[in-house]
């Protein structure tokens, strides 16, 4: 039997509406025989909760340049792909990451493959993220370019045109450099009003500087 704690969701069979296939259930109280509610006709009984299989995997977590390696138990059943994220939640760490890499062995990495067959999940942090941003003076110098690392929620969106402000920085927003892992953006690089992207799929942030003495000679 599993520990499964009140108010977790499992999947079984309804007695009642679904005899044959699993619907979704509410765990009321845990136990051998545990009392479970279904939610899509509200009928509660009891039923022993089947233990799920579980596999360990190794996960190395990038973030910032650094990076910490650490074990997590994962469902056994299922797949996983390089794009893929979810939740790092272990002693060493807790926090949103997306997988980059997986390793099946030595000198064998591929994008996809069944979680069982995974020896190493290789992942970067992208609940929060360092952007890099390029910016350029209003007078289009580009000797005087110069380089600044802003950090966000993985999930806040830069906005092509739009000016934006962090601390004494502002600057306007006029590329998007898309990362190789991040899915489903119409280009590498995206320089139209309006293209948006998330922090987390940014590999770099082009810009022109607003910020009143950022040239200033004095």
């Amino acid at each position: 039997m599993t520990d499964t704690e009140a108010g977790a969701r499992v999947g079984l069979p309804c007695p009642s509406c679904s005899p044959s296939e699993p619907t979704v259930h509410e765990v009321l109280s845990p136990g051998g025989q545990a009392t479970v509610r279904c939610t899509e006709c509200d009928h509660t009984h009891k039923t022993e909760i089947p233990e799920e299989e579980t596999v360990a995997v190794t996960i190395v977590v990038s973030q910032d340049g650094d990076s910490f390696t650490t074990t997590m138990d994962v469902p056994a059943d299922g797949d996983v792909a390089a794009g893929e994220e979810f939740v790092v939640d272990t002693d060493e760490a807790l926090m949103q990451v997306r997988i980059t890499d997986i390793e099946l062995g030595p000198e064998n990495r591929v994008e996809e493959a069944d979680i069982t067959d995974a020896e190493t999940l290789w992942t970067r942090a992208v609940d929060n993220v360092a952007v890099p941003v390029t910016l350029h003076p209003k007078d289009g110098e580009a000797d005087q370019t110069r380089s600044l690392r802003v950090n966000v929620p993985g999930d806040y969106e830069f906005t092509v045109d739009e000016t934006v402000e962090f601390g004494e920085e502002e600057f306007t927003v006029e590329g998007l450099q898309i990362r190789e892992d991040a899915p489903e953006y119409r280009h590498e690089k995206l320089d139209h009003p309006g293209d948006l992207a998330y922090a987390k799929d940014l590999k770099r942030v082009y810009a022109r500087d607003e910020t009143l003495t950022a040239w200033s000679a004095w």
